[in-house]
């Protein structure tokens, strides 16, 4: 028995851009309200702004490298290391948020040096992210720093990256699991 096209071929086999789009779109705003729902359960942080182009990927181009499971956690997961080392390694963790205390020469080093660790280490292991290096200037930028909305920030990251990864496979596409 020949397997049926996915859900995301079917849609887009026509001209029209619509079909995909709507895909992508409709489930985006799935995943990420769910993270949001948890989120406001907990009162913490599960709905953070390197999450939006991480659901994009999932849902637009499920096919490229960026967008695997793998890639994704190992790049989130690398960016919050990076950005705490550098808020910390900058003396930063005790100075309010750049947006909120102003953009100082030590935000500056330390949001730069911590993208520049992330791409670093990222594309030496051959794990591209992108969305990873947002993740990596919340932390070291101070906007969300405390161990609880750190640990709300991986949680929302697996919890994102199974129901994307889940609902792609369910919905008959197949991302791209590893070189």
């Amino acid at each position: 028995m020949p397997l049926k096209p996915s859900l995301l071929k079917r849609v887009s086999s026509g001209r029209s851009a619509l079909g995909p789009a709507v895909y992508a779109a409709v489930l985006s705003l799935v995943v990420l309200a769910l993270a949001g729902v948890v989120g406001v359960a907990l009162h913490l942080p599960w709905l953070f702004p390197s999450l939006g182009p991480t659901v994009m990927l999932f849902f637009e181009s499920p096919e490229q490298p960026a967008a695997r499971p793998a890639n994704t956690l190992i790049g989130h997961l690398t960016g919050l290391v990076m950005g705490v080392l550098c808020l910390y390694a900058f003396g930063l963790q005790d100075s309010a948020p750049a947006p909120v205390g102003g953009l100082t020469g030590l935000y500056v080093a330390a949001g730069s040096l911590s993208v520049a660790l992330t791409t670093l280490l990222l594309t030496w292991l051959r794990k591209p992210h992108p969305p990873a290096g947002a993740t990596t200037l919340i932390v070291s930028l101070g906007i969300l720093t405390t161990p609880p909305q750190l640990l709300s920030m991986a949680g929302a990251i697996l919890l994102i990256t199974a129901a994307g990864w889940g609902l792609n496979v369910l919905l008959g596409t197949r991302p791209a699991m590893a070189d």
